[in-house]
């Protein structure tokens, strides 16, 4: 898990973006962050860190969510098996990219809640058209159970190859 050090450094990061200075983290405090703040997926990501109607985070929630985003280091690799699955496993990881996706939380990503992200990623360059065809092909290329959408199982399928640890650590918090 995060050793002592490592909370220290993270306490530093959560205070030093708490510009209330309020204890809890508001959606302000991380549009503050510039790496999330040029992410396409930024406020989704922000979303991520608060609970249900909720509009703050504390400390503790911070933690949780951004464990997500920590490499897995060798030596956890090999922990016991019957614990409970770190928070950034790789499957944590693929759930957590999942739900970016997933906005209705219906476990599935649809064309409409796909060609939402892409819009997103590829701003306005691209015509409709062209994204929906992109979501088109996704979709055709994920979907095994023919229902037009992508299943967890179907988005794991497809990231197999995907080295998930390189891109899902936030470089923000070094």
């Amino acid at each position: 898990s995060v050793s002592h050090s490592q909370i220290t450094r993270l306490y530093s990061r959560f205070t030093s973006l708490d510009k209330g200075e309020n204890g809890p983290l508001s959606r302000e405090d991380f549009q503050r962050i510039p790496e999330l703040a040029i992410n396409p997926l930024g406020d989704r990501i922000i979303n991520a860190f608060f609970p249900e109607g909720e509009d703050q985070v504390n400390f503790r929630g911070f933690m949780r969510t951004l464990a997500h985003f920590r490499p897995i280091e060798d030596n956890e690799k090999s922990k016991d098996q019957n614990g409970p699955e770190p928070l950034n496993s790789r499957s944590n990881k693929l759930h957590f990219a999942f739900r970016l996706y997933d906005l209705d939380k219906d476990d599935k990503i649809s064309r409409d809640e796909l060609l939402q992200v892409l819009r997103m990623m590829v701003g306005v360059n691209i015509s409709d058209e062209q994204l929906g065809s992109i979501a088109d092909r996704t979709i055709q290329e994920a979907d095994q159970d023919g229902d037009s959408a992508i299943s967890f199982a179907e988005f794991v399928k497809v990231l197999e190859k995907v080295d998930v640890e390189q891109k899902m650590s936030i470089r923000f918090l070094h």
